[in-house]
């Protein structure tokens, strides 16, 4: 809508996947790997808390959840 937001680099890093990846589901493990370089950590939930960062600052339904797969830009 034209307004300027302030993300810092990570959310900016996640943001940049989802939308090179625009309408696909990335897992977390995915997501984990291209934006923090980290193999699969079980018990991590760094990902959703980025994801929640961003969804306060592009609007709730601008990332959605994929029960049981991941996140994806909303079309």
């Amino acid at each position: 809508d034209g307004r300027s937001l302030e993300l810092t680099a990570r959310e900016f890093a996640l943001a940049e996947v989802f939308l090179r990846n625009a309408g696909r589901v990335l897992s977390r493990e995915q997501l984990l790997n291209r934006v923090w370089g980290l193999d699969h950590e079980p018990g991590t939930n760094v990902v959703d808390v980025y994801v929640s960062y961003l969804r306060r600052k592009l609007g709730a339904g601008t990332i959605e959840t994929v029960r049981g797969m991941g996140y994806r830009l909303a079309p």
